[in-house]
């Protein structure tokens, strides 16, 4: 065995000592006793629980109390993972009429405290907790008002020892987004109880959360467009809840809020479908679109890009690219090899898309939709424009960074245009990607070029360009091979290729979370033999 083998045995073994010493000493006597320690005093802040929903989908119609059984609720079996969630971070009290009788929702609180006061590794973990200690104290009309005061006294004791765990703990999750509802949960409660330890936390880990997670420009390191929209939602509570209770602002809340707005607005202004850029999925957020309105906040972006990203729109066409550099390398669990890939919508229909994103990391599905394959731009040598390879979570990461340079955008009421070079795969086959894509809007005609450039370690190798379609498209490919036609809702487009021949496959198509449905990509495909040979491309408007 080599000494390198032998000192990755050495870590795993010493890694697995260290978690079973540390699953012991959070069931043991010690640490109840530690997290135990709280200081009496009741809940004086009672927030609306209308600032939660742009989270929860919260319907109009609420449920009677005592429709729930919620005195047989805990009795439940053999309940998926999900319901498990939803059940533990008592999110469905969104869903009660707030008139109903309290005691049974009291009661119910109470029998889950009796059973859990104490660190479970399930009901303690720190995304249901943190959500559980948000929707006790949002629904405090109902699970607090109106109550004993031993009852009072216990839900108190609980939602601090529950704090207390979660401050202890929250750094130890390699989730960002569970780190950003824990940290929620920890001002909220300062701010509900007055309690200046748990507020200072609270509000240290916020800013070390935007300081290591977001850029210069406030925009998420990781590019992906739906963190930012969780990031908002989550940022504007924290603001609300301040507000409401009164409590001074900080600026650099204000100022992360205001660069995120910005960017929201900019990708949602007018469109009916999300982008499907590094990690997004095509169900648009109504709620944080709808409460952003409710609340007041009124965010305006008159420039054309944001984190990397391309939007260029009017009243009937959309044209969106991905031009940004790839994130670093922890922070890329959710990155797409898409660099200079494209979407294109007319008249609310999307004409060019890319794949989407298979969420479950763990899954081969995953890595499939991270593929350059599954991106609407250029591929080399069946590989992708960066490298995957699995993290010690069992996550898919880049293994290499990709640059893109010599940046060009023109935008005019009769042109749209934009050119950039990336460099994914100039280390591995001596290539540079280069891309020219224009929108001419008096003839409706889309035309672009892909030119490889070669370098001094170019490696012959094929190429494919693939342009993929939703799957509602229908197309027809001409007799000639020349031409495909696509057609759209009432729209139809025609595809040429004026140097290479096209044809069109079935793909897969991942709009939806963690689903997946057929679709079809046109592709153009050949071999990189001559200099710098632009592959050219039109899509043209005929009805």
């Amino acid at each position: 065995m080599s000494f390198k083998n032998s000192l990755i045995y050495l870590n795993q073994f010493f890694f697995f000592i260290y978690t079973k010493f540390r699953e012991f000493y959070l069931n043991s006597k010690i640490y109840n006793r530690k997290i135990s320690k709280v200081r009496k005093n009741n809940l004086e802040y009672k927030p609306s629980p209308s600032l939660l929903e742009c989270i929860v989908k919260i319907k109009e119609e609420k449920n009677n109390i005592s429709d729930l059984s919620l005195n047989r609720i805990w009795l439940k079996k053999n309940i998926n993972y999900k319901e498990f969630i939803n059940l533990h971070s008592f999110f469905w009290l969104f869903t009660l009429d707030l008139n109903s009788p309290k005691k049974e929702v009291q009661s119910t609180i109470s029998e889950w405290i009796n059973k859990n006061y104490n660190y479970n590794h399930l009901t303690w973990e720190i995304d249901i907790l943190s959500k559980r200690i948000i929707s006790w104290i949002s629904n405090a009309k109902i699970t607090y008002e109106d109550s004993s005061d031993n009852y009072k006294e216990k839900f108190d004791w609980i939602i601090k020892k529950q704090v207390n765990h979660l401050i202890n703990e929250i750094n130890q999750s390699e989730w960002i987004d569970n780190k950003m509802i824990g940290c929620s949960a920890i001002i909220l409660t300062g701010i509900a109880y007055n309690e200046k330890y748990f507020s200072d936390y609270g509000f240290i880990l916020l800013r070390r959360i935007i300081k290591v997670s977001f850029d210069k420009d406030g925009f998420p390191k990781t590019r992906n467009l739906r963190q930012l929209n969780f990031y908002l939602k989550y940022f504007i509570l924290i603001r609300e809840w301040l507000k409401e209770s009164q409590n001074e602002i900080s600026e650099y809340l204000d100022e992360i809020i205001y660069h995120l707005g910005q960017a929201f607005t900019l990708m949602s202004k007018n469109v009916n479908y999300n982008f499907l850029f590094n990690g997004n999925h095509n169900n648009k957020d109504k709620n944080l679109e709808n409460q952003i309105k409710k609340l007041g906040y009124n965010f305006k972006n008159d420039l054309d890009q944001v984190g990397g990203y391309l939007f260029l729109k009017n009243k009937n066409f959309v044209l969106a690219a991905d031009l940004g550099h790839s994130p670093e390398k922890n922070y890329s669990k959710d990155y797409q090899s898409g660099a200079l890939s494209f979407e294109f919508i007319s008249n609310k229909n999307k004409i060019i898309t890319n794949s989407g994103y298979f969420q479950k990391s763990k899954h081969q599905l995953n890595l499939i939709s991270k593929f350059t394959a599954s991106q609407t731009t250029l591929g080399v040598g069946n590989s992708s424009s960066v490298n995957f390879l699995k993290s010690s979570d069992g996550t898919n990461i880049i293994n290499n960074s990709l640059k893109i340079f010599d940046k060009k955008i023109i935008s005019n009421k009769n042109l749209w245009s934009f050119e950039a070079s990336h460099d994914g795969y100039a280390k591995r086959y001596g290539i540079i990607h280069q891309r020219k894509v224009e929108f001419f809007h008096n003839t409706f005609k889309l035309s672009g070029s892909d030119n490889i450039i070669k370098k001094k370690n170019f490696r012959s190798t094929n190429f494919e360009i693939r342009f993929h379609l939703v799957p509602n498209a229908r197309i027809l490919k001409t007799q000639d091979g020349k031409s495909i036609y696509i057609e759209i809702e009432k729209e139809g487009w025609k595809f040429t290729s004026s140097t290479n021949k096209i044809d069109f496959e079935t793909g897969l198509y991942f709009g939806h979370k963690n689903s997946f449905v057929e679709n079809q990509n046109i592709f153009i495909s050949g071999k990189i033999i001559e200099e710098n040979n632009p592959i050219r491309w039109e899509i043209e408007k005929i009805r």
